[in-house]
Order: C-alpha cells, then sequence, then structure tokens
C-alpha cells in the first residue's frame, strides 16, 4: 500500500467516524427521517422521503425542507476532518417541486477549504432523477473537534 493510499483511507475512517458521531446528536436530521447514504473527505450524500407533514399549500414538499436536507448534507461534508465547522451563510435555488412519497437526495461537494472557511455545492435531487434544488454553503471553522481528543487531519 502506497503512502497516498494510507492517507487515503486514514481520511475516509476519519470522516465516517466523525459522521457516526454527529448523527448520535443530530435529532433534528433523525426525526426528519434523512439518512447518510455515503460520506467523506469533504463530501456526503444524504437522502429523506417526503412525508405528508412536509407539504405546503400546493401540495409540494416544503422549500425549507429541501433546504434542511442540503444544509445537513453539507453540514456532515465540512465536518468530515473532525474539525467543529458551522455554516456562515447559505444560498438554494429552487427548481422543480418535490412530491408526497418522492425521496429527496442531496450531494454535498467541497469546492474550496483553506484556513478557517469553506465552499460547499450541494445538489438536491429526486432519487435517480431530476435536480430540485441548488444550495452554495460557506463555512467557518470553530474551536474543538466532533470526537474530542482526535487530531485533526485537515
Amino acid at each position: 500500500m502506497t503512502a497516498a493510499e494510507t492517507v487515503s483511507q486514514e481520511a475516509q475512517a476519519l470522516a465516517e467516524a466523525s459522521a457516526q458521531a454527529m448523527w448520535s446528536r443530530d435529532h433534528a436530521t433523525q426525526g426528519l427521517g434523512m439518512r447518510i447514504e455515503s460520506i467523506g473527505p469533504g463530501r456526503a450524500v444524504m437522502s429523506m422521503p417526503v412525508r405528508q407533514d412536509m407539504l405546503n399549500g400546493h401540495d409540494m414538499c416544503h422549500g425549507g425542507f429541501m433546504f434542511l436536507l442540503a444544509d445537513s448534507a453539507f453540514a456532515f461534508a465540512c465536518n468530515s476532518y473532525n474539525a467543529n465547522t458551522v455554516a456562515s451563510a447559505c444560498h438554494i435555488d429552487f427548481l422543480a417541486p418535490a412530491r408526497l412519497g418522492d425521496v429527496l437526495e442531496a450531494e454535498a461537494i467541497e469546492r474550496s477549504r483553506s484556513g478557517r472557511t469553506g465552499v460547499y455545492d450541494i445538489t438536491v435531487r429526486l432519487r435517480g432523477g431530476r435536480t430540485v434544488a441548488l444550495f452554495r454553503g460557506k463555512s467557518y471553522r470553530i474551536e474543538g473537534q466532533v470526537i474530542a481528543g482526535l487530531q485533526d487531519k485537515g
């Protein structure tokens, strides 16, 4: 195994451990029926089924729930290095509706990470289908670690 492969495996293991620790404390995400589909350094994919109690007056998924899913994927991606990181700004563009029974998937990808800040793009799609929202999040690293006592790898 090469040194790069070892570092990559260590970074992946850290991302998975950080996600597990965050998940255990994230009651909002759990309560909405979200699932972590995949996690890695600077990336995350999460899903959420659209339930009856998530529909607005137009019988569509309320945009706030789409934002929540995107924001959660953003949080798991930017905390994947075990460094406590929060949002400093977010923006979402709604492109198409989601309906009762749809499963939404949010894919977060790190675009930039330097010093205490980062930029992440999150695409929200219907499972296996069209894009329904585009979200951009800016992150800011604060004190502490997701898993206290581990060395920051990033």
